[in-house]
């Protein structure tokens, strides 16, 4: 620290949090600089040099500073809010916890932090979008699990109120959406059980009220037919239902006389619910029954044995869906801010 630092008070050891709560006057009587410099510096204001910046964000930090956002809403219309709404299954293996940390990442250094909204099974989902739209408490709303005809975008759409979809829908109108080409996920996975000499295969999907869940089956069955296979959708569970219950259907599925040669699991619980029952019945992955699993996780990285996997990179979806949902707030038509990402093969 050079002596000009030190005449501006700034103290070497670490600051004791002042008994009332501390705004940017009182970093600004601790540090000697402006008001106006205090308030560029907690924004990442590039004019100003990374050591100023850098001080006074860690005396904020420090002294407990949190910035009063109803102040700030009524001063730029602004929140510096970011909604991330997620279903209760998003969360399995970290899936949620990766598209978080990837959220975070794009937001860094951006003034934008991100509050997390849960959806409940037995709520409607519109609830909290509505809540948040219309009582104006973040600039953009982040959602999962689209379906064809979501009612949570209809409604953001009619409001124009930012915000960008982890899923496709089957509105004209655009929106700003990142994907993950599923029917693509379908089509590598049937084709790569075909080679590895399986006959009938099954797929896991979600249920079809959503949009990948349409996908998946549609780039299945054209495989299936691509490749001269029996096909089927397992009945009675979905990539959701709990893996016990998944177990327990797939050991029944199996102890039929036409029982499957190769599953697809599009889910990485699912993928594990069906390596039970496979075992649990004597058979032998790679030998009796082929698997081809969706990973959104590093788990299977642990499994043994092996199985194949095509992999969806969440965390990188969460960072593309803050950057497109940053331009959006800037008013970028939602038409140039669509991604559709790639299914990365690991075998």
């Amino acid at each position: 620290m050079d002596s000009r630092d030190s005449a501006r008070g700034v103290p070497h050891a670490s600051i004791a949090r002042p008994a009332t709560k501390p705004t940017l006057r009182t970093i600004a009587q601790m540090t000697g600089f402006n008001v106006t410099t205090i308030s560029r510096a907690l924004n990442n204001a590039p004019e100003l040099s990374a050591d100023t910046r850098d001080r006074v964000q860690k005396i904020a930090a420090e002294i407990g500073y949190v910035p009063d956002r109803t102040a700030l809403r009524l001063k730029t219309g602004r929140t510096h809010v970011i909604s991330l709404l997620l279903d209760a299954q998003d969360d399995l293996f970290g899936m949620g916890q990766s598209m978080v940390s990837g959220l975070t990442e794009a937001l860094r250094g951006t003034p934008y932090h991100v509050v997390i909204t849960p959806g409940f099974r037995n709520a409607p989902p519109l609830d909290p979008i509505q809540y948040i739209v219309r009582n104006r408490v973040a600039d953009g709303i982040i959602l999962s699990r689209t379906e064809p005809d979501d009612a949570r975008v209809a409604f953001l759409l009619d409001e124009d109120f930012p915000f960008v979809s982890h899923g496709r829908t089957g509105f004209a109108r655009p929106h700003a959406f990142v994907d993950y080409d599923n029917e693509a996920f379908a089509h590598h996975a049937v084709l790569r059980l075909a080679e590895k000499g399986c006959r009938r295969v099954t797929i896991l999907v979600p249920s079809q009220r959503y949009s990948f869940g349409l996908q998946l089956r549609a780039g299945f069955n054209a495989a299936v037919a691509e490749a001269k296979l029996d096909g089927e959708i397992m009945e009675g569970v979905t990539i959701d239902t709990a893996a016990e219950e998944i177990r327990l259907a797939t050991m029944e599925r199996l102890s039929r006389p036409d029982s499957p040669d190769g599953f697809i699991c599009s889910g990485d619980s699912a993928a594990l619910g069906v390596m039970a029952a496979i075992t649990d019945l004597g058979l032998t992955i790679g030998r009796d029954v082929e698997i081809v699993a969706k990973q959104t996780s590093g788990i299977f990285s642990q499994v043994r044995p092996r199985v194949d996997t095509i992999h969806e990179d969440t965390a990188l979806a969460g960072t593309q869906m803050g950057e497109l949902l940053l331009r959006r707030i800037q008013g970028e038509d939602p038409a140039t801010l669509q991604i559709i990402q790639q299914p990365q093969i690991w075998f």
